[in-house]
């Protein structure tokens, strides 16, 4: 090894190449990570799903039924999901939150939507952290 070589990342570079290698190390930890919160955000959105499928009101079933989840925006180095109802929209904030009856009254919300969201956050937060750190 010559005075103008050093070993970077685990291979030979040439002193004035130092940069640019470093640049391109960085650039792919970069991208290996993007794909990782890519992953967590999808596993995160299917908890949520199935959390709310699981603890939502049950009449018939429909509503319980109809949630989803639809990619909001992605980038190459950023995705955004929604889990949403399709076709009982309407009834989530109701049920949630509870309502006023017609004849008078209330019925009490039943919670099922925050509860799902806070956990699909906490597994968010634990697969980010295991994948930038393994």
């Amino acid at each position: 090894m010559s005075e103008s070589e050093t070993i970077a990342m685990g291979r030979r570079v040439r002193v004035n190449a130092l940069a640019e290698a470093i640049k391109d190390t960085l650039k792919e930890y970069a991208d290996v990570s993007a794909e990782k919160v890519k992953t967590a955000v999808k596993e995160a959105g299917k908890t949520v799903k199935k959390e709310i499928e699981m603890s939502a009101p049950k009449d018939s079933g429909d509503y319980s039924r109809s949630w989803a989840i639809k990619n909001v925006k992605e980038t190459s180095n950023s995705l955004e999901v929604s889990v949403h109802s399709k076709s009982h929209y309407q009834l989530a904030h109701l049920l949630e939150f509870g309502h006023a009856k017609r004849g008078g009254g209330r019925v009490s919300g039943k919670v099922h939507i925050a509860s799902a969201e806070a956990k699909g956050i906490e597994q968010f937060e634990d697969d980010i952290e295991k994948a930038l750190k393994g």
